[in-house]
């Protein structure tokens, strides 16, 4: 909104600021940030009186997590009120990407609002069936990787090359969608231990807040050899809006949590990710910078086909943080080590940047 204005007013005086991406991420950062900090103690008393007994916890779970029965859930509505109106207040509108990622964060996080209502309701940990949630996921992924695609093209880039890519015609918005949805999902069984899930997305987040600024400066990108997506630079501010409402969350988030996000907040932000990454074409770098959320997902799909197979677990837990918590490790122990090996994916995902 405020760029609309500054533009239509020709950008006057200390408006002008307003023209530079980097101005805008920041002050999207702060904002964000700052709404989150206000609302968070009010947003969390309304929570804890609506939901009365909070989360259910599951009963096969680790038995230390059963002192965190009445921890109220759906934080995710405060990580999204302070996301949205940062990203209104500080992006460009009339870009097709920002309602792409909009149509896909808010969508998801419906969808996560439906899955926490409905355990809430019920007291119980199974919520709406994953038949359905992936029926909608899919629907509202496919929408925005159509959006991208006639604005961006049907172009898979390739890591490690000088802009080589495969083009995949109309096969591109499943494979898109595909990503959206994956990622999504995996950042939602990520978020199992306080301030888990969070820092990684914001180190995620900062590390596709540089990508997608570079990516929409044609000078860097063609100094990088990697691909240039014009107006793409605006991802930047969006992952900036991410990384402030996500700082903000982790105050009231960090051990012991006075709330979680649910699958609200943490379908919503994966879901933000992967399109951003879609948006940047920088899809496979994703499951990199993201390995964690990958390997968190691959271990509870490891799991089960195992279990099915041979009536064995090959971990003690799924997903595999709590295999560590079995085996020993105390919950901040898992959750530091955790944000270390998202840092280190991270780098090494901001590293093909210049490995080519």
């Amino acid at each position: 909104m405020l760029y609309w204005i500054a533009e239509h007013l020709g950008f006057p005086g200390g408006l002008n600021l307003i023209r530079y991406l980097s101005f805008r991420a920041g002050a999207a950062v702060a904002t964000a940030l700052f709404i989150g900090l206000i609302i968070g103690p009010r947003f969390i008393g309304w929570l804890r009186v609506r939901q009365g007994k909070g989360q259910p916890i599951r009963a096969d779970g680790p038995q230390t997590h059963l002192a965190k029965r009445g921890t109220p859930t759906m934080g995710g509505l405060m990580i999204l009120t302070s996301l949205v109106l940062s990203i209104l207040l500080w992006m460009n509108l009339a870009n097709p990407f920002v309602w792409a990622c909009l149509c896909v964060t808010l969508g998801f996080g419906a969808i996560g609002f439906l899955d926490d209502y409905d355990k809430v309701r019920k007291a119980s940990t199974a919520g709406v069936s994953g038949r359905t949630r992936l029926l909608l996921e899919f629907l509202i992924a496919g929408i925005a990787a159509w959006i991208i695609m006639q604005e961006n093209g049907s172009a898979l880039y390739l890591p490690f090359t000088n802009r080589y890519f495969i083009d995949l015609g109309y096969a591109y918005p499943l494979f898109a969608a595909f990503t959206i949805v994956a990622f999504g999902n995996s950042v939602n069984l990520t978020d199992g231990l306080d301030g888990l899930a969070t820092m990684p997305v914001i180190i995620a987040a900062v590390a596709f807040m540089i990508i997608a600024y570079l990516v929409g400066n044609v000078k860097f990108a063609d100094y990088l050899g990697i691909p240039h997506v014009p107006r793409a630079g605006d991802m930047a501010i969006f992952c900036g809006a991410m990384v402030g409402a996500g700082l903000a969350f982790l105050w009231y988030n960090a051990p012991p949590a006075a709330v979680f996000m649910g699958d609200t907040g943490s379908l919503a932000l994966g879901g933000a990710l992967g399109t951003i990454a879609v948006v940047a074409h920088h899809e496979i770098v994703l499951g990199i910078i993201g390995g964690l959320f990958v390997v968190e997902a691959l271990s509870v799909i490891i799991q089960v086909f195992w279990y099915k197979r041979t009536g064995k677990r090959i971990f003690r837990m799924a997903p595999i943080h709590h295999h560590f918590e079995q085996l020993g490790w105390s919950e901040p122990t898992v959750v530091i080590r955790f944000w270390i090996i998202a840092l280190v994916l991270a780098l090494a995902g901001l590293s093909t940047l210049k490995l080519r």
